[in-house]
């Protein structure tokens, strides 16, 4: 474990990196609507930011007051496997997604994920995947109506087959 009273090496960076990314989204959120009233568009998006801001500029604060932690020995101290790991497999996530479908693309996303970094047993990942993704797709999918991705998974016959099963039945 990671002694908390010194800075890592690349942490004041990251904080840094992390402040300047929350300003930008603080700009980007006012140009969706300025401070027209508070049930405005852009008042949530903007209200976030901010506490973003805050909370950044409080980790950077803290951060940069630490003393250094010494010589980097080795380059997964800065940029570990898992990190290296997750970047990539959020990437292909990303250029799946489209093609390959949100239901598909993002069970085995879950599951690989929750594998890789849980350290736990495939059936686990397996099910808390099959879970999440389900609880999802009603969430967003049926009750809000969101459209994702439907890719190779024929999406529309299977609402409509559900669809008409409950329709289908006698008064």
């Amino acid at each position: 474990m990671h002694d908390k009273t010194r800075r890592l090496p690349g942490e004041a960076a990251f904080s840094l990196a992390l402040v300047v990314l929350s300003l930008w989204l603080t700009t980007v959120a006012f140009e969706i609507s300025g401070f027209e009233a508070l049930s405005a568009p852009g008042s949530f998006p903007m209200a976030v930011t901010a506490v973003m801001v805050i909370t950044s500029g409080l980790i950077f604060w803290r951060t940069a007051r630490l003393p250094a932690a010494g010589h980097i020995r080795d380059w997964r101290e800065i940029l570990p496997l898992r990190v290296v790991g997750m970047t990539v497999m959020i990437g292909l996530y990303a250029a799946a997604l489209q093609p390959v479908g949100f239901v598909p693309t993002s069970f085995l996303f879950l599951t690989v994920s929750i594998w890789m970094l849980g350290r736990t047993s495939p059936f686990y990942a397996l099910g808390i995947s099959a879970l999440s993704v389900a609880g999802i797709y009603i969430v967003f999918r049926l009750i809000f109506t969101v459209l994702m991705p439907e890719g190779v998974v024929p999406e529309r016959e299977i609402i409509a087959w559900v669809q008409s099963l409950f329709a289908g039945a006698p008064k």
